[in-house]
């Protein structure tokens, strides 16, 4: 796509120019919660943003917050990033994405704010419905997809938290303290893809420090990598409040101030320039990009001021059931026949009173509610539906015993139990985090009192962050995680329960037997103001695959009413990536949606590296018997690593083994390409290792024909390759080696080898 930005700014040029210095300082700060300034005599119109990612979160001045605690203007609340991630498809996110734009335009939106891509480090931030994956290729993909969906509206986003919000714990200050391979390879990815591929009209800086600087001062980050290396255009604005100096942060690259700051930043960015601690042009170059911004905002064509609601609450109905992961199914239990004249017992308050969305500034006030219970009586009506809450949802005067004795005579007297479970509304939020990931007692308790009556239990899950399913999931046959699904939840859950829609979703994160297990444990939310991310690259599932963990359930994994096979694996390659093909067959009984899966790994590297990570996926649909060929695309530039010694992205010259699968644990073909490396920015020099060397493209050759001769001399003396004593001399520098008496090299024979290698073409 075109930067839309990049088609005004000679007319937004002229319109800075026409404004004085006051006025310059005045644009770069929020007039209000929710608004920029304006400036009518320099054709500078004022714009407007509002809360999402899941739906429209519109409020009035008088009443604005940004923690989701005054009431907002009715909009469709679709499923969280949680639940529509979980679809695996891009086509679905880029729906839901021109959906929430076309409300957007009607309520006089012009940003969207969102979609929130940070990386879900740990099941315990308290924000993770809100973002999409634990692996950074995934939720670029769909990033890029959601963004396109929303901007083609003619309705800018906001890319966010950038970067490195992974906890609420301390978000305001906390440091994030990451090496720089981890920081590329794993936090970095999805907002480059998303900046790079969508072009997002804004960049929300983050609240948190990254290695000690404020996101929001951080020179290296909104101006060195976003705008000169990813080439970013658009406008950067901060989180509402993140703010510490507003000079200092214009000066890294912050152009707009939210919200507005009482006076305090322009009169901060004015007595800046006055001492000449701050350029003017400075001030000049961030006023352009928001007068962009803001033609392009409000220069939108008019349409109807309005949208078809049902039509949007349907498209939530459908990512909802798209969204929805079968974790279990023995039997199979699920899906129930509607026609039946089943007695269902529905159990657990949440079939009633549906935990849909999480809390905080994503919080939308629905068009309209749909609860499981109402929604399987209609379904089933040929079907018995008794119905007891079970457990309270955030009520400490609750009587618990009675709630539980109700449940069980319930589901003693029915055929099968539908047992909703999931997290309270105060137990995961924007604003903290959570202290663990089991289920409330009283949930736990109820499930094992129920199965000791009645073996034929079907749990639904309602939880925005990754429960502990170890300890009760072997003793229930069928497990339905619904995450949350947003307004049209209910009639979907009862759509996947009897059958109208075959479940598709796939995690997108790891469920772990236990917190303990999981990669951040020891060093989750840190100490005296900084986290340290230890745990390196080796976050989620290339965590638990390296070290050959048992997990609850893999990455990617989730169960249909259908079953699939892959055949005939074939790959191929060019100068610019390879095509993966391979035959998908749905070898079931019904029609239903396969989530094919690419992952590759190099098998031998010069750093650290993980087994296997996500490159490509595809989301096919297929009839009853019906295969097909599906091509998946891997460029090249998605199997570099970030390299610490040259500072850049590099493709080691290796084998890659190739696996296709239904998740990360369940690997149905393998193959293997060999990839020709990239040249090395730098040569080795004399200080540089034998190993250094040898690995070199280049280098590695010449090194080799100098080690000829040493080899020829000392005959069998010269050790073994793969030997002790090699290992050794592999491990001494080349300048070190031409020291010692016993090897025929000097250092002329060094020089001459530097000065041959520094003349190779693919050395720069």
């Amino acid at each position: 796509m075109t930067d839309p930005l990049r088609t005004v700014p000679s007319t937004a040029s002229a319109a800075v120019a026409r404004l004085t210095l006051d006025e310059k300082a005045a644009l770069a700060t929020g007039a209000s919660w929710w608004t920029t300034a304006a400036h009518p005599h320099a054709d500078v119109p004022a714009f407007r943003l509002a809360d999402g990612p899941h739906g429209l979160r519109l409020q009035n001045d008088e009443r604005a917050d940004h923690l989701g605690i005054n009431d907002s203007a009715p909009a469709t609340c679709f499923p969280p990033a949680v639940t529509l991630a979980s679809t695996w498809d891009t086509d679905l996110a880029t729906r839901v994405g021109r959906a929430l734009g076309r409300e957007s335009r009607t309520h006089g939106v012009h940003v969207l704010l969102g979609p929130g891509i940070n990386i879900k480090r740990s099941p315990l931030c308290g924000r993770n419905f809100e973002y999409y994956s634990e692996d950074p290729f995934l939720s670029g993909v769909l990033g890029t997809a959601w963004v396109n969906g929303v901007q083609s509206q003619g309705v800018g986003t906001s890319l966010k938290h950038f970067a490195a919000n992974n906890q609420e714990s301390g978000r305001m200050s906390v440091s994030a303290d990451i090496d720089t391979r981890t920081l590329h390879e794993i936090y970095l990815p999805a907002f480059r893809r998303v900046v790079t591929e969508a072009k997002p009209w804004t960049v929300m800086c983050a609240y948190n420090r990254i290695n000690g600087v404020h996101s929001s001062e951080n020179h290296w980050l909104l101006t060195e990598l976003l705008r000169d290396t990813w080439g970013y255009e658009g406008v950067v604005v901060s989180d509402w409040g993140a703010v510490l100096d507003r000079a200092r942060a214009l000066a890294a690259g912050l152009d707009l101030e939210m919200p507005t700051s009482s006076g305090l930043g322009p009169a901060r960015l004015l007595t800046a320039i006055a001492s000449g601690e701050l350029d003017e042009q400075a001030l000049d170059t961030s006023a352009t990009r928001i007068a962009a911004l803001a033609h392009k905002a409000t220069g939108q064509p008019q349409e109807p001021a309005d949208y078809d609601r049902d039509a949007h609450h349907d498209l939530a109905r459908e990512a909802a059931a798209r969204g929805a992961v079968l974790l279990k199914n023995d039997g199979p239990l699920l899906p129930l026949d509607p026609a039946a004249g089943l007695r269902i017992a529905v159990l657990g308050e949440f079939a009633r009173t549906p935990r849909y969305q999480g809390a905080g500034s994503s919080r939308v006030t629905p068009t309209r509610l749909d609860d499981a219970l109402t929604a399987i009586a209609a379904t089933a009506p040929a079907a018995t539906v008794d119905f007891a809450p079970g457990f309270p949802v955030d009520d400490p005067d609750a009587d618990i015993a009675a709630l539980r004795t109700e449940a069980v005579h319930t589901a003693r007297a029915a055929d099968v139990v539908l047992l909703f479970l999931g997290l309270p509304p105060s137990f995961e939020s924007e604003g903290y985090d959570r202290d663990h990931i089991d289920l409330p007692s009283e949930q736990t308790e109820l499930l094992r009192a129920v199965t000791a009556v009645n073996p034929n239990v079907a749990v639904i899950l309602a939880n925005g962050g990754v429960v502990r399913l170890s300890g009760w999931i072997d003793d229930v046959p069928a497990v339905l995680e619904g995450w949350l699904l947003g307004q049209a939840g209910g009639s979907a859950t009862a759509d996947l329960l009897f059958g109208h829609a075959n479940p598709s979703g796939r995690l997108t994160e790891t469920v772990p037997l236990r917190i303990a297990d999981t990669p951040a444990h020891l060093e989750w939310k840190g100490e005296r103001g900084h986290a340290r991310y230890g745990e390196g690259l080796f976050v989620g599932y290339r965590h638990y695959d390296a070290r050959d963990m048992d997990v609850s359930f893999p990455f990617g994994h989730g169960l249909s009413y259908t079953t699939f096979a892959h055949t005939d694996l074939r790959a191929t390659q060019d100068a610019t990536g390879c095509d993966i093909t391979v035959r998908v067959t749905n070898t079931g009984s019904r029609a239903g949606h396969e989530v094919v899966q690419v992952y590759m790994g190099a098998l031998e590297s010069e750093v650290l590296r993980p087994v296997r990570e996500l490159k490509a996926f595809s989301t096919i649909l297929l009839e009853p018997g019906e295969a097909r060929d599906i091509t998946l695309r891997v460029a090249r530039e998605d199997l570099a690593y970030f390299d610490i010694v040259d500072d850049a992205w590099l493709v080691e010259g290796t084998d890659y083994r190739v696996e296709v699968g239904a998740s990360s644990r369940d690997i149905r073909l393998t193959t293997t390409l060999t990839v020709e490396g990239d040249p090395r920015k730098e040569a080795p020099n004399a200080d540089s290792t034998i190993a250094e060397w040898r690995a070199h493209p280049v280098g590695g050759a010449a090194v080799d024909r100098l080690l000829e001769r040493v080899r020829e001399t000392m005959g069998d003396a010269y050790p073994q390759e793969g030997s002790s004593r090699y290992r050794m001399i592999a491990d001494m520098r080349l300048s070190q080696l031409a020291k010692l008496p016993i090897v025929p090299l000097d250092f002329t024979d060094v020089d001459k080898l530097l000065a041959a290698v520094r003349k190779d073409p693919n050395l720069s």
